[in-house]
This record gives structure tokens, sequence and C-alpha cells, in this order.
């Protein structure tokens, strides 16, 4: 660390868009300032940022990294490198590990690995069982990040079924609860009634029609009952259905809000029209559907139902996603390519790069109460984003970093690069190049 400064960028923030210089002393900003107010000679090293776009670091909300236990699939240290040249400097990341977080011990284990190999900055879920209330009421709020809640289908024992265990938990909790909202009884009967006609040989183009409209709405629609019934701090998490989106007002501020709403990327770039090209390699829970339910949902960010925009990270070996339908695990590597398929949507005029900025880096950080991060701000946690506008490049398996090794983005030329990712005033990627040796920190919350 030192000072670093950067001018002549397009700062995106807070709504705006402004040409400027930004002095970044040790792991802080220290100054935000007009074009050639602020004196080089404080600069230890000086970046030129003409024509390039510069936001706060993207802070994901929902990320599997696979470790403990599945690192054959990923790692802390893999993925997060993966993140940082995707320009995100701060991950969430999820309990269905092996051990599976759900309890304190497993929580301080991954704090511990996340310490020692993560490259950008981290916190992590405790996940809810229907037995478990007790772990985490002794959980401090202001060191993690929320309750991940499956009220859908999960691995172990993560299922939260239990109306008096979901009562206690949207009762007792002040943290965020993040829910996975699926009805468990709908898709069973759904997958029986599929399995029946085609045995194992399942078409994926079904796996919405499986994984059903019906079952996300009336998994979500249940979650806002019990918060509106309790009061509960409730954040719906990958929604993907036009249903869902009456669930949500926009007539609040964000920080009043107690149920707010998140949509990932696949569920804003593809449809159900995709699964005859790309198969398994796009099954995700919950299912991307149709065209209509896509459109909704790109409404929905642009007018403020949607709150956060994140990836649901979560790789899988390609040997593992080219079994048959039922043995196919549902997810897909997204970190390192949310932020340019945002911007590409930018190019098409779907959306701003400063309601990207909003829903990717402030949002984030007021929903959950980051401590001094996801904003431009002087006195903030010096993490940002460098960005190229305009130079195309192609997604291929020569500069894919996930260590799974492959994309749903393969093949796909998008017109921005990340040139730069700055964690806590360090330079963790530039131009391709990863400085393996920085570590991030954990994150911290106001509440």
């Amino acid at each position: 660390m030192g000072k670093l400064l950067i001018i002549n960028a397009t700062i995106i923030n807070e709504g705006l868009s402004f040409k400027g210089d930004l002095l970044i002393i040790d792991d802080l900003i220290s100054a935000v300032a007009p074009p050639g107010i602020i004196e080089p000679e404080q600069a230890g090293k000086i970046i030129d940022a003409t024509e390039l776009l510069l936001l706060p670091g993207i802070i994901d909300d929902q990320v599997h990294f696979r470790e403990p236990g599945l690192t054959h699939k990923g790692d802390i240290l893999t993925e997060s490198r993966a993140a940082a040249a995707g320009g995100i400097t701060s991950f969430m990341e999820m309990p269905n590990t092996i051990p599976q977080t759900v309890t304190l011990k497993a929580l301080d284990q991954k704090y511990s690995i996340g310490s020692e190999r993560s490259l950008i900055n981290y916190s992590f879920y405790i996940g809810a069982t229907n037995n478990n209330l007790g772990e985490i009421m002794k959980t401090d709020p202001s060191e993690v990040c929320g309750v991940k809640v499956f009220m859908g289908a999960s691995t172990g024992d993560m299922l939260v079924d239990d109306e008096n265990a979901l009562g206690a938990l949207f009762s007792n909790v002040t943290m965020p609860l993040a829910t996975h909202c699926e009805d468990e009884k709908i898709i069973r009967k759904n997958s029986a009634l599929y399995r029946e006609k085609y045995g194992e040989e399942v078409p994926v183009r079904e796996h919405p029609l499986i994984r059903s409209r019906e079952a996300c709405f009336a998994s979500s629609s249940l979650a806002v009952r019990l918060a509106e019934k309790y009061n509960t701090r409730l954040h719906i998490l990958h929604l993907s259905t036009a249903d869902e989106m009456k669930l949500f007002t926009n007539e609040i501020p964000l920080q009043e809000k107690r149920i707010t709403g998140e949509v990932c990327i696949h569920h804003l770039w593809f449809d159900d029209e995709d699964y005859n090209r790309l198969g398994t390699n796009i099954k995700w829970n919950p299912a991307i559907k149709t065209r209509f339910d896509r459109d909704a949902l790109l409404k929905a960010v642009n007018n403020g139902l949607i709150d956060i925009i994140a990836t649901d990270h979560a790789p899988h070996t390609i040997a593992e996603k080219s079994q048959t339908y039922f043995k196919a695990p549902s997810g897909g590597p997204m970190v390192q390519h949310s932020l340019v398929t945002m911007l590409e949507l930018w190019h098409r005029k779907i959306f701003s790069p400063e309601m990207i900025v909003g829903k990717m880096c402030h949002n984030p950080a007021i929903l959950f109460g980051i401590r001094k991060r996801g904003f431009i701000r002087e006195g903030y946690k010096a993490d940002l984003c460098l960005v190229n506008p305009d130079d195309p490049w192609t997604v291929s398996k020569d500069n894919i970093l996930y260590k799974c090794g492959w994309s749903p983005f393969e093949g796909t030329t998008f017109r921005s690069k990340v040139v730069m990712t700055i964690v806590n005033g360090n330079i963790v990627y530039e131009n391709g190049v990863i400085n393996d040796d920085y570590r991030g920190e954990r994150l911290l919350f106001e509440r």
C-alpha cells in the first residue's frame, strides 16, 4: 500500500457520472475531485484512466466457492481470483459446503480459510436447519453477513420445511434472512410426472416446468407472509418469475425496506429457448424460465422492485454437468463475467451504468449494512474497478479463470473489459495479471 492517484476517469457513483480524479492513501479513498485539483506530487503511482470507467468494487452477496469439502469444483483461492478479474472486490459465500456451515465451529473454519486464501474481501453465511436456532443466535451480527434459509430442496439437512422452525427463525433472527424459495412438494410432484414420462432421460428443456413458476411463487409468497407477520429482515435470493415481482415494492427507500429481492445474471441474460443450445450448462435452481419472465425481471430491475443483482456463482466440473437431467447438478460459474454481462445490457440500452453500480455496489452495502464499502466516498475503503467500455473480447477456455474451466458464455463477445481491480488500496488484478500475494479482509457490518 501507499499513495495511488487515478486521473481523468469517468466516475460512476451514487447516480452520477462525472470526470474526476481519485487519491488513495493506504487502504482508504483520501480524495475525490475534478480533474487537476489533486496535486500529482501527492501520489507514489499515477494511473491515467482517460476513456475508462471508475466504479466501486462489485459486492456479490451470493456465491458458492466450494471450500471446504468440494474443492474439485472450485476453492476460495481460485474463485476469488476469477472474481477479482471480473471487478468483484467482496463476496458473501453460502453454507452448503462439506461440512455444512451450520455451526459456529464450521463458520470459524471458513473465516480462517478466507483469511488465508481469498484475494478479495469476504463474509460467510451461517446456514439454517430445522434445529440449529441456538447456534444462529450465538453469531455476532457485526461479523456475519446473514442467515441462509433453504425453503426448497437442498443438500444434507439444510431444507427448512418445519413450520415451527420457520416461525422461530423469522421471529427471532435480526440479521438478514436470505432465502432460496422453491416449494419442495410441488417440485417432487412434477419430478415424478416427468420421470414417469421420460425415465432418466428427461430433456433439460423441461427443467423450468419441473422447478416451476408455481413452485417459486408458492415458496416466495410464504416467506413474505412470514416476514410480514414477524417484521423479519427478509432478502429473497435469485428471483426468476414475473409473478414474484408483485411481492415487492418500489415505493419506499431501500434503507427502510424489510423485504427485499435479488435477481441473478443468468436470469437476466438467458431464457428457456437457450436450453436447446446449452443444455445442462444452464441448469440452475431456480430454473431459467421464459422470455416473458426474463423481460419482467429486466423491467423490475429498472423500476426498483429488484434491489440487488448477484451471481449465485456455483461451479461444477464439466463431467458432472454432462450427466443426465436428474444427475447433472444445478449451478454454474459466473463471477468473472457478471459485470461485463451487465455492461453488455447497457450497450443494448437496457440498463444505465448508474443503475448497474446501484444494484451491484451501493445496494448490497446498504442492505447488509457493510461498513465503509460500496461507494466512492472519502474515508471509505478503496475497493474499486476500472473498466474499458469499448474493448471487445471473446470468452474462451484460454481466458477462463474458474477452476472448473468452462463458462456458459464461451463464444460470447463482450464489448467492455475489466482493466483493473483494486482491493483495500491494493491492485489485485491488472490487464490479465493477478496479484496472488494479496489477501482480502473480513467484511464488517453496522448492525
